[in-house]
This record gives structure tokens, sequence and C-alpha cells, in this order.
């Protein structure tokens, strides 16, 4: 896990209809995304984020975890499944959009 690389992308959409809309798109994401004819996101949770002071207007998250950087860059520039989502977004009422990604530097947790 310490080797993965973390995404995170959050959206501001203010329509619950968009925000399901959106999930959707999200699942096609999850069933076609392909390298070299297989899978290659090793995890993909997205949900909507609780409404809270602290979430800054943000209603929706998707986070995703990749083996290296060669495989996130390629699901910016190269994945179909990927570009047909950015594609959709456009279509939908987003107010704004933030992406991050990391290589973890401290692990912790009961899951570890």
């Amino acid at each position: 896990m310490a080797d993965r690389v973390h995404r995170v992308t959050m959206f501001k959409m203010p329509s619950k209809d968009d925000q399901a809309k959106l999930f959707k798109q999200y699942e096609t994401l999850g069933a076609e995304q392909q390298r070299n004819g297989k899978p290659y996101i090793l995890s993909m949770v997205v949900g909507p984020a609780d409404e809270d002071a602290r979430s800054q207007g943000y209603t929706l998250v998707s986070k995703t975890e990749f083996a290296n950087m060669d495989d996130m860059k390629y699901y910016d520039v190269d994945c179909k499944a990927h570009d047909d989502l950015k594609v959709f977004v456009k279509t939908l009422d987003v107010e704004g959009v933030l992406t991050v990604y990391f290589k973890p530097t401290v692990i912790g947790g009961t899951d570890n």
C-alpha cells in the first residue's frame, strides 16, 4: 500500500440528480477500465460527502488507487473509460473539481 498512488477527486455538484448520474458513470468506469486488456485500478470508492462545513461545498468524492504513477498517468491521458467520464461530467452542473494525488508517507490503522 505504501507504494500505491492514491488519488482523490472532489466535485461541487448541488444537484442530487446530477450526483446520481455521476455515480452511474463511475460504475461504468469501474466496469470498463482496462490497460493492456485487463483492469488496472487497484481500488475505487465513490460516494457523497457528508454535509459539514469542512466540506467547503464539495458534495461527491472519488478515491482511486493505482500500482504506480505510470498507471495513474495512463488513467489521466489514455484510459477510454476515464475519458468518457470526463466528457460526461461536462454535461452536468459542476461548480468545481479538485484533484490531488500522493504516495503515502505515513500508514496506520487497524487494517495494516
